[in-house]
């Protein structure tokens, strides 16, 4: 169990970007993060995975301040994809194998079988040898989380995992990150831009405002006032397919 409690972060004293933010991710559930561009999106996720620290509060992993894990058990137990990552002169296989290594001392069966299976689900079966650097951004986004798959954590974190992805792509990786949370009954947690992508795939909403959490909980929070109130945006929701969507009037 991931958990932040209280978290205050500023990089100016004078302006605090989170003021008192808290977050728990539960098994089984996919928690979209939400709010305005520098609403301290991507900040929360630095701190849930100890990339930065907070100036008050805490982030506890089982019941552990995060800082007291050792890394190794970190990262057997939290996955995060962060928003910008470089691709390497590696295979695609090698790179999800890459996922594997907080396991492993050198590679066993078990490890590559694990490595098959996620190519597999993830359609990069046939991308195997390619070299990562010669992939589109939509084939490279999947073999990062294919990567992240492959750790099999407890809790996956991502930052903005649709950004620069054409639509076809954006739902494919959506679709595979809700498959795996429902698979294996693991947390997630996603910071997001695109409600209705958020309203098709998570069940659980966070919206940050000024610093501090505004709404959390299930796609009932998602209304038109709450739309108006985040983004400035007049809205309707509505039902399609038994579906709710924001239409932006």
């Amino acid at each position: 169990m991931l958990e932040g409690r209280d978290l205050r972060f500023s990089y100016d004293a004078a302006r605090p970007l989170l003021q008192g933010v808290g977050i728990r991710l539960e098994p089984g559930e996919f928690l979209a993060v939400l709010g305005v561009n520098g609403c301290g999106k991507s900040s929360l996720m630095n701190l849930l995975v100890d990339i930065m620290r907070p100036q008050e509060g805490s982030v506890l992993l089982d019941g552990t301040p995060l800082p007291r894990v050792q890394r190794r058990e970190r990262a057997r137990k939290v996955a995060y994809v962060a928003q910008h990552s470089h691709a390497t002169r590696l295979s695609v296989y090698d790179a999800v194998l890459m996922g594997r290594h907080p396991h492993i001392d050198g590679p066993s069966s078990e490890d590559h079988a694990v490595v098959e299976d996620v190519l597999g689900r993830l359609g990069l079966a046939d991308y195997a040898l390619r070299y990562v650097d010669e992939l589109s951004g939509g084939e490279y986004q999947k073999v990062v989380l294919a990567r992240a798959f492959a750790q099999q954590t407890d809790t996956l974190l991502l930052d903005e995992p649709t950004n620069n992805l054409d639509p076809a792509n954006q739902h494919e990786v959506m679709q595979a990150i809700r498959m795996e949370v429902d698979r294996r009954r693991i947390a997630a947690a996603a910071v997001m831009h695109d409600v209705n992508l958020a309203l098709r795939y998570c069940d659980v909403f966070l919206f940050i405002k000024d610093g501090q959490v505004d709404a959390l909980g299930d796609a009932s929070v998602v209304t038109p006032e709450r739309m108006l109130s985040i983004y400035g945006l007049e809205t309707d929701i509505i039902e399609h397919r038994g579906r709710r969507v924001v239409v932006a009037l």
